[in-house]
């Protein structure tokens, strides 16, 4: 399982050798230190903890960060995530990932926040229809009837209804690399990818690579 943390930059745009337009999104990633391998003798399964963004100031890291981080010799880091590996073994304490593990073809997976929308209405997040715009209708944005009256009684979980939408974790699946710039850390990625420019992203290779 090859993964790295990163930072959105921007979307762009790539004219193919057939002069098509291809958007495409920039995405700083890493390098970004292995802080601790998990191992299934050890831990019940196998993972590595990778982190992001160093922290410059030591003052900023509060004494057990600092321990967790002095037994892998990493520098601190602002973010810290958790991938499963098949072998753990593979991965030291301290070793630095980079970009240098994707190429130009690969298929990659990308995980963000997505951008928060507020509360909205059951029209906007739920895609409801809504009613006539008419004079005289009193039913226009309103979300409508929510379930049944005497069986079962209740609205059932899950049900449809106005509330928060956005910032939630959000994956985009099988996104091509288009470009990798090595030496400033960039992938290029085909398409779009969850949340706002800044904004923190981890990108894995796919999980449906035979996916037709």
């Amino acid at each position: 399982m090859k993964a790295i943390l990163g930072t959105k930059i921007k979307m762009t745009a790539l004219i193919d050798e057939s002069g098509a337009t291809v958007p495409l999104t920039a995405i700083a990633a890493g390098p970004c230190p292995v802080v601790q391998v998990k191992t299934p003798e050890k831990d019940g399964y196998a993972a590595i903890q990778l982190g992001w963004q160093a922290i410059e100031k030591e003052s900023r890291v509060n004494r057990p960060r600092k321990g967790h981080f002095k037994r892998s010799g990493a520098t601190p880091t602002r973010m810290l995530r958790e991938v499963r590996v098949v072998d753990a073994t593979a991965y030291q304490p301290g070793q630095m990932l980079t970009v240098d593990m994707f190429a130009e073809g690969d298929l990659v997976d990308v995980t963000g926040t997505s951008k928060g929308r507020g509360f909205a209405g059951g029209i906007k997040r739920c895609n409801y229809r809504g009613g006539r715009m008419s004079h005289g209708s009193m039913f226009h944005r309103a979300p409508g009837s929510i379930g049944a009256s005497s069986f079962p009684s209740r609205v059932h979980k899950g049900h449809h209804l106005p509330g928060q939408m956005g910032a939630a974790r959000v994956t985009v699946q099988r996104l091509r690399v288009v470009k990798v710039d090595k030496e400033n850390n960039i992938l290029y990625v085909r398409g779009a990818v969850p949340g706002a420019s800044g904004g923190a992203v981890m990108v894995r290779a796919t999980r449906k690579p035979n996916k037709k």
